[in-house]
């Protein structure tokens, strides 16, 4: 999936003049946490997010630093601080280095972009500049979306164990050496023995995301693989 087809393209902007109190009266209007900040052509100048604005001298939240690293600091930082909580336009206090997602790339790396740089959202640019928006509300109403609908035709229990054992070939984590998927009336039991807890907790999700599934019973065991002591036993799995 590209970007376009998930991103929102009625994109609530601020210029780099509009007070701070208006951009913060549009973030709730809008139930947004963020803003592109665009100049009189329309292009992207910056981002203004709730983090810009949470130090601000009216509510009491503004920075204050002990004397020695103030000192240490030096002017330049306490004047940075200073700006971040008394500016009034949102040109004083915005983001300038804005990291952003061309609208025709692939939806994982908008993924990336955003886990690499801890944002919640990128400014979606095409040739004719900021075309839209993709936040994490607009990743989740993408799978909401895209996912399937309709269940496969054979809810057998026979089916199901043949999907658990095709699902388990195709990941590299799994391995269906130690375990067993005993499959009753839409109920699958897991048996066996690992030596990864995270690859147990994996199975259980492969195994729930099966269709026909109605309930997985956990009694995998969890073992150290040096010493071979039990780290989890079925009764202390929290599915």
């Amino acid at each position: 999936m590209q970007v376009r087809q998930a991103m929102s393209t009625h994109v609530v902007t601020v210029t780099p003049d509009t007070p701070i109190g208006d951009a913060m009266r549009t973030m709730l209007g809008e139930h947004i946490s963020g803003l592109p900040v665009v100049d009189a052509q329309g292009a992207l100048a910056g981002m203004l997010t709730e983090g810009d604005l949470m130090r601000r001298v009216e509510t009491g939240t503004e920075r204050r630093r002990p004397a020695w690293l103030a000192f240490v600091l030096g002017p330049g930082r306490l004047a940075h601080d200073y700006t971040a909580s008394h500016a009034r336009r949102v040109g004083e206090v915005m983001t300038r280095e804005v990291v952003t997602i061309a609208a025709d790339a692939p939806l994982d790396e908008a993924v990336r972009k955003m886990e690499q740089h801890h944002v919640k959202r990128l400014p979606v640019v095409g040739s004719g500049g900021l075309v839209g928006i993709l936040s994490r509300a607009d990743l989740l109403r993408a799978f909401v979306e895209t996912a399937p609908d309709e269940a496969p035709p054979d809810l057998s229990d026979a089916a199901i164990a043949r999907r658990i054992a095709r699902a388990l070939d195709a990941q590299a984590w799994a391995s269906r050496q130690g375990m067993h998927a005993d499959v009753r009336g839409g109920v699958v039991t897991l048996r066996g023995v690992l030596v990864n807890d995270a690859v147990r907790n994996a199975l259980v999700v492969l195994v729930e995301n099966m269709a026909g599934v109605v309930r997985v019973d956990d009694q995998l065991v969890t073992v150290e693989p040096l010493t071979g002591a039990v780290v989890r036993l079925p009764w202390e799995s929290a599915r």
